[in-house]
């Protein structure tokens, strides 16, 4: 925000709160009527007080499909808001946090706002904020600074948007927050971008065994999130996206519940697989479309189909952390650790409670014994007001997963180990030891023996972390890349596109060593995906030269990502937010590189 907006805004406040005007000509609309509707608080109104852990974990079961669907766009977010310092949020309809997740730093500010699971940003509570504010307005929302209602609020910059559920009912809101004048411009558009995601997800969820029908107008949009979807159960519409309720010029409620043949003349023929159909609207407008989940069509022969080469390991592992045992996850850096522990948490008895998350290695060490354990009011200089209770507590009843364990300070490896074998926590600053349960799952690519020998690393400690381990196998050594490769292609949206790999492209992908392995190999499939014309063969010569042969040169990736970018924009006549799902990347990234286009022609 320049310094002359924030000098209005300064002067609009004071005309707001101090003289009684409505200064319509210095705030936006939809401000100022959340200030009027925010009138019965105090802008230094007290915080209220989150709800127990107990309630969380009972929100958290109320709503795990909506948190299912959302976990994909969280964590594309989430990263995306490292790089700017902020964070990204999943709220309850009502406006209870569910989720957070982002730079650890904001978190741990933000949790002095109370900007954390648990706790409720409604608009009745808080004041004007981009979380309550959407509800209370029913569309997306961009508070920035001095625009929040409450005095303490205005640090943050807030966008936040409702998300829609299949049957039109608000399922909750996706927010990204961070320091005001940090946020980017773009911040509302790449919230509404997400959202279309986890709305597309919580319609395919809600589908079941029904069957589905994809169309457009554009074939090349089938299989984005601009495609138009309907649930179909016995000839009639019971479920529909956004995008077929603006393609179709159909209110919700006449479409739902109706008969497919009121709006379609023809309808395609319901074929398995992804071969596309054209067919007509009511009015004579053409479409081109798909069916899905047509479960009487034989089943295509793809190696997809082959058994996970880890649900041997998942299910062992599962069974020891049921018996409250930790287990410790092995194995170097991309190949899915985080991920595995994930499945592991949602296979075990702690399914409905929390996943809590800390990296170690993220953390500064001045910061991660407060960050686990917690600390009470006082506790330190810039401490919050009523203290923060640590991840550990906020596991309670969940999974607690330390990731790069190896990095842990060693001495906060004592008090570790006393937690585990207390199931007890007390704060920094004293305060009152309070009893904890949760399972443990810890991950490292580090060898740890090698740390206990240089005494990095305590041997009692390592002995109860690793009550069980399992070492996941860098990609070049598993024996099921075929049917993963031809997995990993078909989520990323190969399928969609009609695309296909060669015998030479597939045995080159399959030979290659993949330093980055399973994290790498999605990149590169990726880019792979973005630069192919829709219904082509992928061949040799489409792999990137590392992948071709030993005569690389380092620029080729760099290249590659830039010509992705190009095709997809062009392919999506210039709409950013198209050709970032096509890439499946930010939208932030896309206008980065626009700008360093422009930055060189400029030059």
């Amino acid at each position: 925000m320049s310094q002359a907006n924030h000098d209005l805004l300064a002067q609009a406040r004071q005309r707001f709160f101090e003289q009684g005007e409505s200064p319509s000509e210095l705030v936006p609309a939809l401000i100022l009527r959340s200030w009027q509707r925010s009138r019965l608080l105090q802008p230094d109104l007290e915080l209220a007080q989150a709800v127990t852990p107990r309630q969380l974990r009972e929100r958290h079961e109320q709503h795990a499909q909506l948190r299912r669907a959302a976990q994909p766009a969280l964590e594309s977010l989430a990263d995306e808001m490292r790089g700017l310092g902020g964070m990204v949020i999943l709220t309850d309809p009502d406006g209870l946090i569910l989720d957070a997740a982002g730079d650890l730093a904001f978190l741990s500010r933000a949790e002095r706002l109370a900007l954390k699971p648990g706790s409720s940003w409604s608009e009745a509570g808080r004041g004007t904020n981009a979380i309550g504010t959407a509800l209370a307005e029913g569309s997306a929302v961009a508070v920035f600074g001095a625009e929040h209602y409450l005095s303490d609020n205005r640090i943050l910059s807030c966008a936040a948007t409702p998300l829609t559920g299949p049957d039109g009912s608000l399922a909750g809101v996706l927010d990204v927050s961070g320091e005001a004048g940090r946020l980017p411009a773009e911040s509302l558009a790449l919230v509404r971008l997400a959202a279309t995601l986890v709305e597309h997800r919580l319609l395919i969820d809600s589908a079941g065994a029904l069957p589905r029908l994809h169309f457009h107008r554009q074939a090349a949009l089938l299989g984005s999130h601009r495609e138009a979807v309907l649930i179909v159960e016995q000839e009639r519409i019971v479920g529909a996206n956004e995008a077929a309720l603006r393609l179709l010029g159909i209110a919700r409620e006449r479409l739902i519940g109706s008969g497919l043949d009121e709006w379609f003349d023809s309808l395609p023929a319901r074929r398995s697989g992804d071969t596309l159909l054209p067919f007509y609207e009511r009015a004579g407008l053409p479409l081109i479309g798909r069916w899905a989940n047509l479960h009487s069509a034989a089943k295509p022969s793809t190696p997809a189909t082959a058994p996970d080469a880890l649900a041997s390991l998942l299910g062992k592992a599962s069974r020891v952390l049921n018996a409250g045992l930790g287990v410790l996850i092995h194995g170097e850096t991309g190949v899915g650790k985080e991920v595995f522990a994930r499945r592991l948490h949602a296979a075990s008895r702690r399914a409905a409670g929390p996943f809590v998350a800390v990296n170690c290695a993220a953390l500064p060490e001045n910061l991660i014994e407060s960050e686990l354990f917690g600390y009470e009011e006082g506790a330190f200089s810039g401490a919050r007001k009523r203290g923060m209770p640590g991840r550990v507590r906020e596991a309670a009843g969940g999974v607690l997963f330390l990731d790069e364990i190896g990095d842990m300070p060693v001495a906060l490896q004592a008090r570790l180990l006393r937690v585990l074998q207390d199931k007890s926590v007390t704060p920094l600053g004293g305060g009152k030891t309070v009893q904890v349960d949760f399972d443990l799952v810890c991950a490292t690519h580090r060898d740890l023996n090698e740390l206990v020998a240089h005494g990095q690393f305590r041997a009692d400690l390592l002995f109860r972390l690793r009550e069980y381990e399992v070492i996941l196998p860098p990609l070049r050594h598993r024996d099921d890349k075929a049917a993963l490769l031809a997995r990993l292609f078909d989520e990323l949206g190969g399928s969609a596109a009609q695309l296909r790999l060669d015998e030479a492209a597939q045995g080159a992908l399959l030979a290659h060593a993949w330093p980055g392995n399973v994290r790498e190999l999605v990149s590169t499939l990726r880019t792979l995906i973005a630069l192919a014309e829709t219904g082509s063969t992928l061949g040799l010569d489409d792999l990137p030269a590392a992948l071709r042969g030993p005569q690389a040169g380092s620029q080729v990736l760099a290249e590659l990502t830039r010509e992705a970018m190009d095709a997809a924009l062009a392919a999506s006549a210039g709409c950013v937010s198209s050709a970032a799902r096509r890439l499946g990347i930010h939208r932030s990234t896309l206008y980065r590189h626009l700008a360093r286009q422009a930055a060189d022609q400029d030059g």
